[in-house]
């Protein structure tokens, strides 16, 4: 990697969060308000919204997840990949969790909440999509915040680097498959060529965008892109936002109807959450890493790519889909859960490091 890419890494691994990030969970929250509001009283704007359409993909949605997702993708240095050999335990345990443990144990988790326990309290006819939108949460591993939860737990920049452009390599190739696999396994029709389109769209495409405008911008030096990277940031924060007032303005009636919905989604979100974090963590401290690694790789698989995840529902199986409502609980959820991750990992390091020396 040469010593411009290092710098760009590191900063981008050391991010803080900003305002938007910090308060993730309320504005999401005002967008559930502000989105039913809208629906309730202008349907007519969101029908037409809704309508706007080119070979299933919405196109106001399409340009918004793609000034959502491009930003995050810009961060991404996939030069670290030969660094991969630097950790190579702890790339292992982000790679078994991420796409091995992790996709499996949610749609098993989606069957025995969604489809058993909590099916009484659940609209019938969306409870496949419901699933359906708690396995493309699963499946998505965490691209962009995973810098912030490593930078809060002093993880070591260049693991989180690498970490992150393996995943995001591996991801353009395995998510339609692993997506159409787990969906087939819990009984839902497959749309192959809806998902292939997805993927195409919202990651393929978006990721050569970013790989070009990265290098665009890094051989202008170091402050153009920094400064780039400080004006555009809002943007993805923003697109994001705009969309969920979008997806509650066509959700409302639904949560009207079944306010309990959202809690019932955020279980089984939550407990794999927890159990992937645990997992991953405990599994560096088996192998030896060192805790700046298992941090990190416990991060990264615990929380989601929710910006692709929330695009490939409505793609898939539209705005009003029990699907795009349970990867937007995802989101809901995401930074006050992973906060309390941080806050774990933080207060463990002691009983971790005691682990590995011994």
């Amino acid at each position: 990697m040469s010593a411009q890419c290092e710098v760009t890494g590191k900063r981008a691994a050391k991010a803080p969060l900003n305002f938007f990030e910090r308060y993730l969970t309320a504005w999401v929250a005002l967008c559930i308000v502000v989105g039913i509001a809208l629906g309730q009283a202008l349907p007519g704007v969101f029908k037409l919204v809704g309508g706007m359409e080119i070979a299933n993909v919405n196109l106001p949605v399409g340009l918004l997840i793609w000034v959502m997702i491009v930003p995050m993708l810009l961060k991404i240095d996939f030069s670290a990949l030969h660094q991969v050999k630097d950790h190579v335990k702890g790339i292992g345990v982000t790679l078994f969790v991420n796409w091995l443990v992790k996709p499996f144990s949610m749609a098993l988790l989606g069957w025995f909440f969604i489809r058993h326990v909590f099916a009484p309290m659940l609209p019938a006819a969306q409870i496949d999509s419901y699933i359906a939108g708690l396995i493309l949460l699963a499946a998505a591993p965490c691209t962009a915040m995973v810098f912030v939860w490593s930078r809060l737990t002093d993880g070591d920049p260049y693991f989180t680097l690498s970490q992150v452009a393996v995943n995001d390599l591996i991801m353009v190739f395995a998510f339609a498959p692993l997506v159409g696999l787990l969906l087939g396994v819990s009984s839902i029709t497959v749309p192959w060529d809806t998902l292939i389109t997805s993927v195409v769209l919202y990651i393929v495409v978006p990721v050569i965008i970013a790989q070009i405008w990265r290098r665009l911008l890094l051989s202008k030096g170091q402050a153009a892109f920094d400064a780039a990277m400080t004006k555009i940031q809002p943007w993805s924060i923003a697109a994001l936002l705009l969309t969920l007032v979008l997806l509650f303005a066509f959700q409302g009636n639904a949560i009207i109807k079944q306010p309990l919905v959202i809690a019932l989604l955020a279980v089984p979100i939550l407990i794999q959450v927890f159990f992937n974090s645990a997992l991953a963590y405990w599994l560096n401290r088996k192998l030896g890493e060192k805790h700046s690694v298992a941090c990190p790789s416990a991060l990264i698989g615990a929380s989601n790519f929710f910006e692709l995840a929330v695009a490939a529902a409505i793609s898939l199986f539209g705005f009003d889909s029990g699907a795009a409502l349970a990867t937007v609980v995802g989101v809901l959820i995401e930074v006050p859960v992973m906060l309390l991750v941080v806050k774990v990992v933080n207060a463990t390091k002691p009983w971790y490091e005691a682990g590995v020396r011994s």
